[in-house]
């Protein structure tokens, strides 16, 4: 059996507006992860206070493989900073704003320092094989420069040698637009064409309900509401399974206090489908 966590962490800022990535491994630790596909994952940014979020939940679990996938790169956020008047607390806020926009840029993908924000995939257990996919995005981007409201999108597969063998695991955030965000599975679906099976593609698809399964015919893992966290009433995490891959019981959406969504917990067994 292999247990799988799917978060959208909204860079690590918990319930109480603290940053805290010590409580986050603790956090994720605590549900006994095999797999975890985390979203919205900030590293070196001034607005979670620059934590190493990724490094504290890869101690945390006990990760054996780890990999990033930056979407955006540059401060994507504003800091909280101590002001002294309002007056003051305006002018650094556009000034903060317009600094920003101007300094964020759509990442390659495969960038090793400095500040970023994206998609990471951690495991227990050993990967034989990565692969980086960029899906189609919303906003256009000029030399760079995101010209639009929506950030960019990508997916991250891993085939991970489980014990009870190989399972192909992806992970993605994609597009809060409704027409978009079913185009990006549309292609995901097709990226993924050729991808070892069996396989499960877990994250924020940001698509209601069973939607999700109808659009790439795999099936749905996921039975509860997932968002927002304090009052559940949307299932838009998603965890969808294709090939000889299956729940070995309901999955459970958990409020950690970490977060607008809940974590995603659903342990699977392979092989074992008529």
């Amino acid at each position: 059996m292999i247990r799988l966590v799917t978060f959208n962490v909204r860079h690590g800022r918990g319930d109480d507006g603290r940053v805290d990535a010590a409580r986050l491994g603790a956090a994720l630790a605590a549900l006994d992860p095999d797999v975890v596909a985390l979203q919205e994952v900030d590293r070196a940014q001034d607005r979670s206070e620059r934590a190493d979020l990724l490094g504290a939940v890869e101690e945390a679990i006990g990760a054996r493989e780890t990999r990033f996938v930056p979407t955006l790169t540059g401060q994507v956020g504003l800091a909280r900073h101590v002001r002294t008047s309002a007056e003051s607390a305006d002018v650094q806020k556009v000034s903060s704003l317009l600094r920003t926009w101007s300094g964020r840029r759509r990442a390659r993908g495969d960038e090793a320092d400095g500040p970023s924000y994206g998609i990471a995939l951690l495991s227990r257990h050993p990967v034989s094989a990565w692969r980086r996919l960029r899906l189609p995005t919303v906003t256009p981007y000029l030399v760079g420069l995101q010209l639009g409201p929506d950030e960019p999108r990508a997916a991250l597969a891993a085939v991970v040698e489980t014990p009870d063998g190989p399972l192909t695991v992806v992970g993605t955030h994609l597009s809060s637009w409704g027409r978009w965000n079913r185009a990006q599975l549309w292609s995901l679906r097709r990226h993924l064409r050729a991808a070892p099976r069996p396989l499960v593609l877990l994250g924020d698809l940001n698509i209601r309900g069973a939607l999700a399964s109808r659009i790439t015919g795999w099936r749905e893992l996921v039975h509860v509401p997932t968002y927002p966290a304090a009052r559940p009433f949307l299932q838009i995490d998603h965890v969808l399974a294709d090939g000889d891959v299956d729940a070995a019981g309901p999955a459970r959406a958990l409020d950690l206090g970490l977060s607008d969504h809940r974590a995603v917990v659903v342990d699977v067994t392979l092989g074992r489908r008529p």
